[in-house]
């Protein structure tokens, strides 16, 4: 069985697939701060001093001791953050799509052009006066 799971795993495709996923992980790191702190606090500004990251709405307070504790988190739905991921999305989406596009182009095998049309035949009364001389020869 040891043997089967280390071919297995020693196959391009899983490594490929490996690398892939650790490559990806770290690009939706970067869009992430991409988007929280490049993207997002302009945005904020420009909607009035705006933080998506804290936009929300409470459902219900939070609960504290008499020590000023929470005790009990809020419950809340934290539709900044909702926002903020969903341009995460469009962003990554974005650019697969594009590189997508980009490996199609290099990948596309060069169409042939369309090879000239064969000069066209001879016409049938052509062929039946051409018919009519040989029997006339004959």
């Amino acid at each position: 069985m040891w043997k089967e799971f280390k071919a297995f795993i020693m196959k391009g495709n899983v490594l490929e697939l490996a690398v892939a996923v650790i490559v990806a992980g770290a690009f939706g790191a970067i869009v992430t701060s991409l988007t929280n702190d490049v993207i997002m606090p302009p945005i904020g500004l420009a909607l009035g001093d705006v933080d998506f990251s804290q936009l929300a709405i409470t459902l219900q307070e939070a609960q504290m001791n008499d020590a000023g504790e929470v005790v009990k988190e809020a419950v809340q739905i934290r539709y900044g953050a909702f926002i903020q991921k969903i341009i995460d999305f469009l962003i990554i989406a974005f650019i697969i799509f594009m590189l997508i596009r980009t490996y199609n182009k290099m990948t596309e095998e060069p169409k042939e052009e369309a090879a000239p049309a064969p000069p066209p035949g001879p016409t049938q009364e052509e062929l039946l006066a051409e018919i009519r001389d040989l029997l006339k020869k004959q």
